[in-house]
């Protein structure tokens, strides 16, 4: 190789090894029952025990557990900030006193745009890892405006894998039901009320065996 050839080599080897170290967006999908919350607390523990500051963030919408709280359905939970409509979260990630290793976000699927733009900003104008986490389409089988544009925006994009209720097939879509009936219309986002959400295929999406669930 040639002289030249070895400064090149080496020039984008450094190149490649500063890329490495970028911060990115991920975005982790999931239906309901997929371990979600579970990962998000794992990544926090794992970061933790280095020593490594994290920022741990849930909508505000999400009040099942109580308000800021990151719950899982094995009973893990802890405290997060809450994502309100107004919140500015690059300018709250910019003005802590120490920044963190990585934010994390739970309930992703009720972020709005100009929150995911924020996140996208935190990646690349503070230089910090961003993973969120959230359902991807809602029991009308449409997309959340959290989801859509993380979709858009991130630089990762992996699914969480779950299989459906009625059989061993993978999960896709989620269905809601109320009074043991499926429901397929209505508001997107439904608090407090009498509803389930179940993670089913396409097949159980439109042909529920709801009886069977019964029985």
């Amino acid at each position: 190789m040639s002289e030249y050839g070895k400064i090149r080599s080496i020039k984008n080897w450094r190149i490649w090894n500063e890329l490495k170290k970028m911060a990115q967006l991920y975005y982790k999908y999931g239906t309901m029952n997929s371990g979600k919350t579970i990962e998000i607390l794992k990544v926090a523990h794992n970061y933790e025990e280095q020593g490594k500051g994290v920022v741990i963030m849930t909508s505000a919408l999400d009040t099942r557990d109580g308000f800021g709280v990151v719950s899982s359905r094995i009973g893990m939970k802890r405290k997060a900030i809450a994502i309100a409509e107004d919140t500015d979260i690059f300018r709250f990630i910019q003005e802590m006193p120490e920044k963190p290793y990585c934010v994390l976000i739970d309930e992703a699927q009720f972020l709005s745009r100009h929150h995911v733009y924020d996140l996208a900003r935190v990646v690349d104008e503070l230089n910090v890892p961003v993973m969120a986490f959230g359902l991807k389409n809602d029991f009308r089988n449409e997309l959340f405006e959290g989801s859509k544009y993380l979709l858009l925006l991130a630089d990762k994009i992996d699914e969480i894998k779950t299989i459906c209720q009625f059989c061993s097939k993978k999960a896709t879509m989620v269905l809601r039901t109320t009074n043991g009936k499926p429901v397929y219309e209505g508001e997107q986002i439904q608090i407090g009320g009498n509803e389930t959400y179940i993670p089913v295929c396409r097949k159980h999406y439109f042909k529920p065996e709801i009886d069977e669930m019964k029985s």
